[in-house]
Formats: C-alpha cells, structure tokens, sequence
C-alpha cells in the first residue's frame, strides 16, 4: 500500500469515529458516554493527519513526476538503436529504468473494510444473543441498608441493576409488595414459563459487558430482543438445597408495554 493509499485510509477512519461519535449517538453502542469527547478528538487528529499525509504524498509525486520529465531526453535527441535492436551493446533492455512494481498488493484495500462497515453497517448494541451465552453473576453492593425509600406509592421506575441490588442486598426489603416497572431487552429462559427483561452494563466499553437479568413470570415472552416495559412486583425467593448455576431475581408480571430502544441501551 502506498503512501496516497495509507493516508486515504487513515482519513477515512477518522471520519467513520467522527461519523458515530459527533454527528450521532451510534458511539453509545460501543463505550460509555463520558469517552465521547475522546472520539472526537481523535477522529478530528485522524482525519488533519491523513490530509496532511495526502497533501505531501501528491505534492510529492508531482515533484517525482516534473523530475523525471528533465531527466528523460527528448525523442529526437536519443542515440540511434543498434542492429540489435532497443539498448545498449552491453545488452541493456534500454527500458525507463522502472524495474520496480508501482504501487503494493490490491489486497491491502481490505483494510478498508472496517471503516465502511462503520460507514455502512455499524454493529448495534449487545442484545440477548450476549446475554444468553454469560451467566457472570452482576456484581453486589454488600452495604446493608443503603438503599433509600422507594418514593410514593405507585408503580416506582428503577433500572434493572438497582432491582438486582434491592432484591438480593436491602435488609429492609423495600421491594415487598411495590409495583416496579423495569425497562429492557427480552432475552429467553430455559425454564419454561419465564423470561428476561435484560440490560447490558459497561465498565468502560462493549468489550467487559455483562448482563443483568430479571426473570418475569405471568407474561407471555415478546420476540427477543423487543424492547419492553415491565411492571409487575418482586418474588421474594427463599432457597433451601443448593443449586446450580446464576440465579436471578423475579418478577410477578402484571403489565408490558413495547417500546422503542433508548440511544444509551447499556446501565
């Protein structure tokens, strides 16, 4: 690949970062919002550098190109050809002197397929098929007691994290008989006659995601990955043997509501 090529590619991934981070929400698919500024910025220096890069590679072989021009000798001022033909008697070719392939491989344009893909097709946020295949328990916050009031006495709106944190963690069971109502994706469940409303959670980016799931009962299962809205109420589970595997929090389901995916889907 050469130097017009490189720096065309390095100007156009620095469009596609400006593409899904200032001109659009697409970024939040990826990373957390606090690194939107981050993108910015180094889409911005991707695509000066890449400018910069293609202004001195053409500059650069029009210079190559006038210097060559002065160097080669007009037809008519060139020597007469020997008997043997084009060359000199050493058996030269007598050729331009450009023995070398121009350019590189035409598979280095490959590398340009990530950048229209962003372009094109950019990836969505985790869904259910990620959510399905970890069954990492979320982590706990262990500091009984720490969980306020839940405010008046109507359905109370909570992410899916803080019904998690609430339903394993509050010694003073604030969820007991309050309806709740929980916003996320549907992911299916093995056992029968449940599902998940299920939200991804981020440390920093998609790449350390882990889902965070509540089981409801009493609702028929939407298709996966439909984004609903669920109220219903907390079943307090007891457990006696020991059993296997991650187990989630559920909900006694009373109500589902269908609603479009927010631009920021990870908690």
């Amino acid at each position: 690949m050469n130097r017009v090529t490189q720096n065309l590619v390095l100007t156009l991934l620095g469009c596609a970062v400006l593409r899904i981070s200032a001109f659009s929400t697409t970024y939040l698919n990826y990373v957390k919002p606090g690194f939107r500024p981050f993108l910015i910025g180094a889409g911005a220096v991707l695509v000066v550098l890449g400018l910069i890069g293609l202004f001195q590679a053409t500059r650069a072989r029009a210079t190559a190109a006038k210097e060559a021009a002065y160097e080669h000798p007009r037809e008519h001022d060139r020597p007469a050809e020997s008997e043997h033909g084009p060359g000199n008697s050493d058996g030269d070719t007598g050729g331009d002197g450009h023995d070398h392939a121009h350019g590189g491989p035409r598979v280095a344009w490959l590398l340009c397929l990530p950048v229209f893909a962003i372009f094109l097709i950019a990836p969505p946020a985790l869904g259910s098929f990620a959510a399905s295949r970890d069954d990492t328990p979320p982590p706990r916050d262990r500091t009984l007691g720490s969980f306020t009031p839940l405010p008046g006495t109507g359905a109370v709106e909570m992410t899916v994290g803080d019904f998690i944190g609430r339903a394993w963690d509050d010694d003073k069971k604030s969820l007991t008989g309050r309806e709740v109502k929980l916003t996320g994706f549907v992911s299916p469940s093995k056992k029968k006659g449940q599902w998940y409303v299920t939200r991804m959670q981020i440390a920093c980016c998609a790449a350390d995601a882990f889902p965070l799931k509540v089981a409801v009962r009493g609702l028929q299962a939407p298709p996966a990955d439909t984004w609903v809205e669920v109220t219903g109420t907390w079943i307090p589970q007891t457990f006696g043997k020991m059993t296997t595997g991650v187990i989630y929090p559920q909900l006694t389901g009373k109500s589902l509501t269908r609603v479009e995916a927010p631009d920021e889907q990870y908690e």
